[in-house]
């Protein structure tokens, strides 16, 4: 199986989430989700709210939830700079929980638009989380 593995590093502005040998790796292109294998074409993609996977060299599964963001495949070697990503296992669903309450509550108010497509997208947020932690 080492043969059909590439290079994985997945980034955020903070810290490095992973970096290693995989598979195969999944993400929430805004296009549509896609799936990235060993000798992949070159491509740039910018990634929205989603869930994104990898299977590492041993076989292991890794899911995260993320908000955005962008992959670069480039001759075996794929970069991820997520504006955030977190592992399903690491989830706080009380957390999620309650910034989808907060957005829900905010948009019942009169907002403009920008406010409402950003309220939108915090609630996109946390439900994203959610969905994603109570797969585990």
């Amino acid at each position: 199986m080492a043969d059909k593995t590439f290079k994985l590093e997945i980034v955020t502005p903070t810290k490095v989430v992973f970096r290693g040998d995989v598979v195969s790796f999944t993400a929430p292109g805004v296009m549509g989700s896609f799936q990235v294998l060993h000798n992949h074409a070159p491509m740039l993609a910018e990634i929205g709210i989603g869930t994104a996977k990898l299977r590492d060299a041993n076989g292991t599964e890794i899911v995260y939830a993320t908000s955005g963001g962008f992959v670069d495949v480039l001759k075996n070697q794929v970069i991820m700079l997520a504006e955030t990503i977190e592992i399903s296992d690491e989830i706080d669903i009380p957390r999620a929980e309650s910034s989808g309450e907060r957005a829900r509550q905010q948009l019942a108010d009169k907002l403009s638009e920008s406010d409402r497509e950003e309220i939108n997208a915090a609630l996109n947020r946390a439900s994203n989380r959610i969905r994603i932690a109570e797969k585990r």
